[in-house]
C-alpha cells in the first residue's frame, strides 16, 4: 500500500472513501477532520480514522491524515499582539452594537463546565491573549477589563495589553462589583447563557436592580462572530467504550442504582451536565479535551435508569452504540431543548454548581420543577470499587518505575537542561515503561526550576523557560493516564548543595506530608479537618502554603475530581473507605525556590486496640523515591524517621522488580536506603 504524505485530491479520496464503503462524502469528512483537530492530540495518528469507516486501509488512513494535515496547515494562530488585540475588540463591539447591549460577559469557560477548554471555548484568550485557566473580561464601548487573580498578575501583563484591558483582581474586585460600579442606570448586560452558571447569573441580576442595569442573555456569542473562520471546530475525539475490566461495574447497574436514589428522593430525572459524571455512569471515554479522556455531551438519565444522551454522533466509533445497550437513546446534541420540553411537569434535579443558566431557563420553559442539588453521580464515582482501586495502585507501580527512571537519569544529567526538556524526557520515560495500557500524561507537567518552582502552578514556555542550575531545587509536577488509573505526584530534587534554610523548609513539608499520611481519624471527618496537619510544622516556623493540600482523582478519568478535597476551606463532604486524594504540602519562597512532595493516598478502615469508633486511615500508592539528601535530620523524629524507611522499602520492592538497568537498579537502591541518624 502506498504510504501517502501528500493529499492527492478530492477526487482520489472520493475514489478510496467508495472503494471502503464508507458513506461520508469528502466535504463530510473535511468537517470531521476539523473536529478532529479542534480536540485533544492523539498519540496514534490512525486512532481518528475508524469515525470515518470501521477499517480504514493504509492507503486510505494515509489519505485521511494528509487532509487533515492541509487543513491543519491552513489554519492561522490564535494568538495575538496588541494591534491584533485591538482588531479583536473592535470587532466584538461591532457584535455588541447589533445585539443591542453596552456591556458583554466573557468568562474563561465552556459549556460543560471544564476545568480544561476545548480549543473552540478558549474565547478568553482569543479577545485578550491572556492564556490563564482562570480569569474573565468584560468589554464596554469606550473600555474592558481582564479579570485574574494572583497567580497571573505577571503573565497577563505580558500577555494581554493593560492600555486596553484593565486588570482588577478577580477575587477582591470581581466582574459583578467592578460592574457595580461602572453600568449606568439603563444600561444593558450581556452573557452567554451557556457559559455562566445560575450563582453568577443571579449575581448579575442582583447588580443590574441595584444599578438599574439591564441584564440580558445574548441570542447569538459576539466573540464566536468576531473570531468567525479560524476558530477551530468543535472536537469531535472518538468516543470508545471503558471496559468493565477496568470500570469494575456496568453501565447498566450504576444506571439503576443512580435512577433508584432519584426515585427515593421523589424525582423523576437527573440532568447530568458535567462529563466527568457522563464517562463514569456510560463507562466511556472521549478525547475532546487534552489530557483527560471526556466525551463532551450531556445526558438526562430517568429514575427508571434509561438515559437520553446528545452527542454529536459523528465521534462515535463503531460498536460504542452495542456497548451503551437499549437503555441508552442516542439523539443529537441539538436535540438537548427538546429532551428538556420533554420533562414538563416532572421534578427534575440538576445541579448548580456544575450546569449552566440555560438548563434551568429551559427547564423553566417546559414549566418542569428544576431541584437544585448535588451530582449524586460524584460520590459514588469519588468511592472507587475494588477493581479500581487495584487498577490504580497497579498503575502506581508502572509510573513509579517510569519516575525512577526519570531520577536516576536526572541525578547524572540536571545541570544545564531546560525546564521543557525535563519534562520531555519523563514523558519519554512514561511512554516506553506503560505498555498498552499508558494513554497521554494527565495535565501539563509543572516543571520549575529555581525561582520557577516557587510558582505552584507555573508552565514552562518556549523562549522563557530556565535552565537547571546547581544550590537549588527542581520541582516536577506530573501524572499520566493508564486505561486503569489515573496518576499525579510532586517531586523536589536537590540539584548540589542547598542552603540550611532550604533544608529546613524542605524537612518541614516532608514532616507535614508525613503527618498527614500517618493520620487516623474517626469517621465523618472531612478532609477540612485534617488540614491542619500537613500545615503545622510549616506553622511552627511562621510560614504556610496558599493552596489545598489535597484534591481528589479520578479512574482513568480528570486529575482533580470531588467532592472531597483536603484543604483550608470547608468541605462538608467526610472522607470515605475507597476515595483517593493527594497529599501535597508546600513551600514558595518568591524569586527563590519552592518545594512540594506528592503522594497519592486512599482513604481505609483501620483497626486501632480499644477503638470506641469506626476509624479510618490512609494507604499510600505513589510508589517512588523522596529525595533524602535535603532532609534536616535533627528536625526529624523517630516515627517521621521510620515512616521514610518504611516508605522506601515498599518503593524498593515494588518498583526493583520492574528495573532491568543495573545503572538504575544501583540508584533505587541507594535512593531507599534506610536514613541514618
Amino acid at each position: 500500500m502506498a504510504n501517502d504524505t501528500v493529499y492527492r485530491g478530492d477526487a482520489a479520496l472520493t475514489e478510496l472513501l467508495t472503494r471502503a464503503g464508507a458513506r461520508h462524502s469528502v466535504e463530510e469528512v473535511r468537517a470531521i477532520a476539523r473536529g478532529v483537530l479542534g480536540a485533544a492530540p492523539m498519540r496514534d495518528a490512525n486512532a481518528w480514522c475508524v469515525l470515518i469507516t470501521p477499517k480504514p486501509s493504509a492507503e486510505l488512513a494515509a489519505q485521511l491524515n494528509a487532509l487533515k494535515a492541509e487543513i491543519e496547515a491552513a489554519s492561522q494562530s490564535n494568538r495575538a499582539d496588541a494591534a491584533e488585540q485591538a482588531r479583536r475588540l473592535a470587532a466584538v463591539r461591532e457584535g455588541m452594537g447589533r445585539l443591542g447591549i453596552d456591556a458583554y460577559f466573557v468568562p474563561h469557560a465552556d459549556e460543560f463546565n471544564n476545568e480544561i477548554t476545548p480549543a473552540y471555548a478558549d474565547r478568553l484568550a482569543w479577545l485578550t491573549g491572556f492564556t490563564g485557566s482562570a480569569g474573565a473580561a468584560v468589554v464596554l464601548k469606550d473600555k474592558a477589563a481582564l479579570f485574574i487573580d494572583g497567580r497571573y498578575t505577571i503573565q497577563a501583563r505580558e500577555q494581554s495589553d493593560p492600555k486596553l484591558f484593565a486588570q482588577p483582581h478577580l477575587i477582591e474586585d470581581p466582574p459583578e462589583a467592578w460592574l457595580g460600579r461602572t453600568l449606568q442606570r439603563g444600561q444593558v448586560l450581556g452573557y452567554d447563557s451557556w457559559l455562566v452558571s445560575p450563582a453568577l447569573a443571579e449575581r448579575f441580576r442582583t447588580m443590574a436592580e441595584k444599578t438599574g442595569a439591564v441584564l440580558r442573555p445574548v441570542e447569538w456569542n459576539p466573540i464566536d462572530a468576531a473570531w468567525g473562520a479560524t476558530q477551530p471546530a468543535r472536537p469531535l475525539g472518538p468516543v470508545v467504550p471503558h471496559p468493565v475490566e477496568f470500570a469494575g461495574k456496568s453501565s447498566a447497574d450504576k444506571r439503576r442504582e443512580i435512577g433508584e436514589a432519584l426515585a427515593k428522593d421523589g424525582r423523576d430525572a437527573f440532568v447530568v451536565t458535567a462529563t466527568d459524571s457522563l464517562a463514569w455512569l456510560l463507562n466511556i471515554r472521549g478525547a475532546d479535551v487534552p489530557h483527560t479522556p471526556l466525551a463532551l455531551g450531556y445526558a438526562i438519565l430517568h429514575k427508571d435508569g434509561n438515559v437520553d444522551l446528545f452527542i454529536d454522533r459523528r465521534k462515535l466509533t463503531p460498536g460504542i452504540e452495542t456497548h451503551l445497550g437499549n437503555g441508552v437513546a442516542v439523539r443529537e446534541i441539538g436535540e438537548l431543548a427538546d429532551g428538556l420540553a420533554a420533562l414538563e411537569g416532572k421534578r427534575v434535579l440538576v445541579d448548580p454548581d456544575k450546569s449552566a443558566a440555560w438548563i434551568f431557563d429551559r427547564l423553566d420553559q417546559a414549566r418542569a420543577t428544576a431541584v437544585r442539588g448535588a451530582d449524586p453521580i460524584s460520590l459514588p464515582k469519588a468511592i472507587k470499587n475494588a477493581v479500581e482501586l487495584e487498577g490504580a495502585r497497579q498503575s502506581h507501580k508502572r509510573d513509579g518505575a517510569a519516575m525512577t527512571r526519570f531520577l536516576h537519569w536526572l541525578d547524572g544529567n540536571a545541570v544545564g537542561k531546560s525546564e521543557i526538556e525535563v519534562s520531555d524526557r519523563l514523558e519519554q520515560f512514561r511512554v516506553s515503561g506503560g505498555g498498552e495500557r499508558f494513554r497521554d500524561i494527565s495535565f501539563d507537567s509543572i516543571s520549575g526550576a529555581g525561582a520557577n518552582a516557587a510558582l505552584p502552578h507555573y508552565r514552562a514556555e518556549p523562549g522563557k523557560e530556565r535552565t537547571i542550575e546547581g544550590g537549588t531545587f527542581y520541582l516536577i509536577d506530573s501524572g499520566a493516564q493508564y486505561l486503569d488509573g489515573t496518576t499525579d505526584i510532586t517531586r523536589t530534587i536537590a540539584i548540589g548543595t542547598v542552603t540550611a534554610e532550604m533544608k529546613d523548609r524542605y524537612t518541614r513539608v516532608l514532616k507535614g506530608h508525613i503527618t498527614l499520611d500517618r493520620a487516623t481519624f474517626p469517621k465523618g471527618t472531612t478532609g477540612s479537618q485534617l488540614d491542619v496537619l500537613a500545615r503545622l510544622p510549616l506553622w511552627e516556623a511562621g510560614i504556610d502554603f496558599d493552596h489545598g493540600t489535597g484534591h481528589g482523582i479520578g479512574s482513568y478519568l480528570g486529575v482533580h475530581e470531588g467532592p472531597h478535597r483536603i484543604a483550608k476551606v470547608p468541605n462538608a463532604q467526610a472522607l470515605l473507605p475507597g476515595m483517593i486524594v493527594s497529599n501535597e504540602p508546600g513551600y514558595y519562597k518568591t524569586g527563590d525556590y519552592g518545594i512540594r512532595i506528592e503522594n497519592l493516598i486512599i482513604v481505609k478502615p483501620v483497626s486501632l486496640p480499644g477503638a470506641e469508633r469506626e476509624m479510618y486511615g490512609f494507604e499510600s500508592i505513589t510508589l517512588c523515591p523522596i529525595d533524602k539528601r535535603p532532609i534536616d535530620l535533627a528536625l526529624m523524629t523517630k516515627e517521621e524517621t521510620d515512616w521514610l524507611d518504611h516508605y522506601h522499602a515498599r518503593v524498593r520492592a515494588a518498583i526493583l522488580p520492574q528495573l532491568t538497568d543495573e545503572g538504575e537498579r544501583r540508584w533505587l537502591i541507594e535512593a531507599t536506603e534506610p536514613l541514618k541518624g
